[in-house]
């Protein structure tokens, strides 16, 4: 583990989109030393590091034991496409080290507890990286609501739509709507509602071709039950002609609590003519920056030995076992009980 005074050493693996946010956060943060990037175009890769006058080895994947096998390398950031995050997250456990890794640790709910055994039983930090844990905004309510606040929650309600649809290929190998994108939002739900749910609920359609010829639907709602009585409502879109639309909303019995687009320029102009606004914007990398930049600082922390990992074990298997339900909800059109 490192001391608190030294950089740690990182190896990322994979270059896509959200590898290039971390590493572009890992060189910026001083706490941080970006070793190695895994990556199959080593080409584009070296390219990346060059412009960026960054002093960093490119291996293929196949070369991965160089990296883990170097002692200057505290900590590992799997960024891959999802069928691989099992695989390089035991193998970097395996090896000794922390780990970071984009959502889901595993496409089963019985791979994502192996991952955690093994952190468990290597005494090594396992960080499951659900970002919007860590926007400003969303992380307020979570602290109001949990602090009693608004009272009682009776209604938690999600928007949550991508500004454009993604490719054939990433949803053939993304593990569908419910694993890959609304279970950020129901991380946010279940962390809010402090609780299990006793029913589930989805519904969805497809109104995009690429994405009903892979199987998968692009429109959905999903209703959740709580003991305490409270509900929930996540519709999620995979395309908005508005731009990448996310809001959020917790009432209780005492207030409310909103949570709303944001925008590039917040001024709204007024003139005889009516009012304007600038477009919200236009992709998670943009909307959710600072919680990227913020949940790197905490698994820095989590590395250094300065924090406790928020995002536990317990709350990862519930995410994924809601996001396992809905799925089922939506081929079968039941309500689930929910057992957890």
């Amino acid at each position: 583990m490192a001391t608190s005074t030294e950089r740690v050493g990182i190896a990322l693996f994979a270059l896509g989109r959200a590898g290039m946010i971390h590493a572009g956060n890992l060189i910026a943060n001083s706490r941080a030393e970006l070793k190695y990037i895994i990556e199959e175009d080593t080409l584009r890769a070296e390219k990346y590091l060059q412009e960026r006058k960054t002093h960093a080895k490119v291996l293929q994947f196949c070369e991965a034991s160089v990296a883990l096998s170097d002692p200057s390398v505290k900590a590992v950031l799997v960024c891959t496409p999802t069928p691989l995050h099992e695989q390089c997250v035991l193998m970097a456990l395996r090896a000794g080290k922390a780990v970071f890794c984009e959502k889901p640790l595993s496409r089963s709910i019985d791979g994502t507890a192996l991952c955690y055994n093994e952190a468990e039983k290597a005494g090594l930090p396992l960080f499951c990286a659900f970002n919007r844990r860590f926007d400003p905004g969303i992380r307020s309510i979570i602290k109001s609501v949990l602090g009693g606040k608004i009272g009682r929650v009776h209604m938690i309600k999600q928007t949550s739509r991508d500004a454009s649809p993604p490719s054939y290929e990433y949803v053939k190998s993304s593990g569908g709507i419910f694993h890959d994108s609304a279970v950020h939002d129901l991380d946010v739900t279940l962390t809010i509602a402090g609780e299990a749910p006793l029913t589930i609920h989805a519904v969805g359609s497809s109104f995009v071709p690429h994405i009903k010829k892979a199987g998968d639907v692009d429109s959905v709602v999903i209703t959740l039950k709580f003991p305490s009585g409270a509900l929930a409502q996540i519709d999620l879109d995979r395309s908005s002609p508005c731009g990448y639309d996310q809001r959020l909303e917790v009432l209780g019995e005492s207030g409310m609590l909103q949570n709303g687009n944001k925008r590039a320029n917040e001024v709204t102009v007024f003139t005889s003519a009516g009012n304007t606004q600038s477009p919200i914007l236009g992709s998670f990398a943009e909307r959710y920056a600072e919680s990227y930049e913020r949940e790197l600082e905490h698994f820095l922390d989590v590395v250094l030995g300065k924090a406790v990992c928020e995002v536990t074990r317990k709350s990862v298997l519930l995410a994924s076992e809601v996001a396992t339900a809905c799925q089922e909800s939506l081929v079968t059109g039941r309500v689930m009980t929910f057992q957890n």
